[in-house]
């Protein structure tokens, strides 16, 4: 069966019969080949057009002779810090140390380095000095430009200049990695690829008679953040493949220069991408230490889509695989499926079908197809588009023919579900089929927040429009005679949220009669509005001034105002409701979030107490408290 993995070390490439690799894999990431796994993706796809890859997973950076584990490669060196950015892989949203490592061997941590992309190619540079070394992935595609650097709190270089790497191939890169290839095959040198959509690269001056927007120089964004703002907004506004200008970036005596996105693939191409040779698990190496834990969340679970028109501002997915939804055909989708119900370890049950938004089955409208989606709108946010196409049937046939498949039991659906897009279907039938065969006693969703303004800078829809979801949920429950219920994504902290607004999520989480036992603290990750708006305290869409909390104080009240019944949050919640001015929510009646501490007089406890509305309100309070739904 190993034999079937690309291999990895020297041993493997001599069973083989080869001699040389013509490009060397390195990834901070465990091997595993499967379609989850961009590593897998890139290096299958140029076996499929004859290159010999070979995979080094988890080199030790400390050691320069791991690097040489498979040789030097006749082309060059390709290199991704794995599935997720190494500082997110590495550390909470406090900076503290994460106990596990989802995409290592057992789980065990420490076998990537931080700033991964960075460390691997300097090691790469000691040992192999002048070979052409193309990175990708996440981290690369998301710090292809200057940016925010949350770990070390200060503005960071491309990625390009720190890691002496020649090329970033950012997004998805299926397009570019073959483009690339092609051309170093050809004998032209890395620092002559300048052509090709979807890279970046470094010159010392810039080409003639092309149309590039300069962005500001690099000393400039140092200096003024609203520099920075500006930057990262038209940096946005040209990440689509249709009209993006090409950008350059000033770096003292050269500049970085991003070419535009690559074109997004058809559902052709996207079918033959997933159709290519996967083992579909982890090298066999890894089974002595337990696996790779990340392998059972997407064993099995079908990718049926690529990019996303939602726009959240926290999400990066704009700058890796845009705003234009690819789709896999139900044919490639089936084919996949059937493959899973001959695993031994199948039980029935398909975990997911989907992708960043799971219900996105089709581009927002026709005019994307031919111009690209709008620079200067967005499609759900602050409301529908009126030029939204709004259609579940594609996805609702998909769903009947996978769980009519010889041998499912079932189908979840537990990618993100955008409401606000099922709400704007003027049928029924989509959420109908959800509540009766792909829930099972929950359904995740996102509203992330209550407050109007803290959604607003979210790019999140109006509470009102979730509470109309719920409603909407729970009346389609009740006609199916299912007892189901709603579990909604909260998160604290993020721009735009003061201590008031913090509160106000406090109690719809008390009216809500649901304490949630983790909560998702903003976490400042590259290329996001939010991470903008975190860095440099204005919305760059706007360039309005917005609320930042920052301190790690602070954002501890935020977090347990949410967790208010956690007696160790306590004081916490006392300090955060002072601040806010609403200290009537501490009190005896139902409508409080803690008790009063002992010993408080009698006036205070009657001010606790004066609250409430009467008895009739205070028992129909409980009644919500008891029910646990919306």
């Amino acid at each position: 069966m190993s034999g079937k993995f690309l291999p990895v070390n020297r041993e493997e490439m001599a069973a083989r019969g080869w001699e040389q690799a013509d490009f060397v894999y390195v990834i901070g990431d465990a091997y595993v080949d499967h379609p989850s796994f961009g590593h897998a993706i890139i290096s299958r796809l140029l076996e499929a057009h004859g290159y010999r890859v070979a995979i080094l997973s988890q080199p030790d950076w400390k050691n320069e002779e791991s690097i040489r584990a498979c040789g030097r490669p006749r082309l060059g060196f390709l290199v991704s810090a794995g599935n997720m950015d190494s500082m997110v892989n590495h550390y909470s949203v406090s900076k503290k140390r994460r106990k596990s490592d989802a995409y290592s061997p057992g789980g065990q941590t420490g076998l990537r380095p931080d700033y991964a992309t960075v460390v691997y190619c300097q090691l790469i540079r000691r040992v192999y000095k002048n070979i052409p070394i193309i990175i990708g992935g996440i981290e690369a595609s998301l710090r292809r430009l200057a940016h925010y650097d949350y770990w070390s709190d200060r503005l960071k270089h491309s990625v390009l200049i720190d890691s002496g790497a020649d090329l970033i191939s950012y997004g998805m890169g299926e397009r570019s990695i073959l483009a690339i290839a092609e051309a170093l095959d050809a004998g032209i040198s890395a620092g002559q690829i300048t052509f090709v959509r979807g890279t970046v690269y470094k010159c010392r001056k810039l080409p003639e008679g092309e149309d590039i927007l300069r962005l500001p120089d690099f000393q400039e964004l140092k200096k003024d953040r609203l520099a920075y703002a500006r930057s990262f907004y038209t940096q946005y506004i040209n990440t689509d493949s249709h009209y993006g200008k090409c950008l350059a970036e000033r770096y003292e005596d050269f500049y970085v220069v991003q070419n535009p996105a690559g074109e997004p693939l058809s559902t052709q191409e996207m079918d033959d991408v997933y159709d290519l040779p996967y083992m579909r698990a982890s090298h066999p190496s890894y089974e002595a230490r337990g696996g790779v834990p990340a392998v059972s969340e997407i064993r099995f679970s079908l990718t049926s889509s690529r990019g996303c028109f939602g726009g959240c501002s926290f999400c990066a997915l704009t700058f890796h695989q845009g705003r234009t939804v690819q789709v896999r055909s139900h044919e490639s989708l089936l084919s996949e499926a059937q493959k899973m119900t001959k695993d031994p370890d199948f039980k029935g049950y398909i975990h997911d079908v989907g992708g960043p938004t799971a219900n996105f089955r089709r581009p927002s409208c026709q005019k994307q197809l031919k111009t690209g989606v709008c620079p200067d709108r967005q499609c759900l946010f602050p409301k529908p588009c009126p030029g939204l196409h709004v259609d579940h049937s594609d996805y609702m046939a998909l769903l009947q023919k996978l769980r009519n498949l010889p041998g499912v039991k079932k189908v979840f659906i537990r990618s993100g579900l955008r409401f606000d897009y099922m709400l704007a279907d003027r049928d029924d039938s989509f959420l109908e089929d959800l509540c009766r065969y792909h829930v099972s006693g929950q359904l995740k969703v996102a509203p992330e927040h209550v407050s109007d303004r803290v959604l607003a800078c979210m790019g999140k829809p109006q509470n009102r429009v979730f509470r109309e979801f719920s409603r909407r949920y729970r009346r389609t429950n009740e006609t199916l005679g299912k007892k189901q219920y709603l579990v909604p994504y909260l998160m604290s902290s993020h721009p735009g949220c003061g201590m008031k607004e913090a509160v106000e999520l406090a109690e719809f989480v008390r009216d809500l009669g649901y304490m949630p036992e983790q909560v998702q603290d903003f976490y400042p990750t590259p290329s996001t509005i939010s991470t903008c708006m975190y860095y440099t305290g204005v919305d760059p869409r706007t360039m309005e001034p917005v609320y930042v909390p920052r301190s790690p104080h602070e954002k501890a009240m935020q977090r347990a105002l949410i967790q208010y019944r956690e007696p160790k949050n306590r004081e916490l919640i006392e300090e955060a409701l002072a601040l806010a001015g609403r200290t009537d929510l501490i009190g005896y009646g139902p409508l409080c979030l803690i008790r009063p501490r002992a010993g408080r007089t009698g006036q205070e406890e009657s001010r606790g107490r004066s609250t409430q509305a009467g008895k009739k309100k205070k028992k129909t309070i409980r009644h919500v408290h008891k029910k646990k739904t919306l």
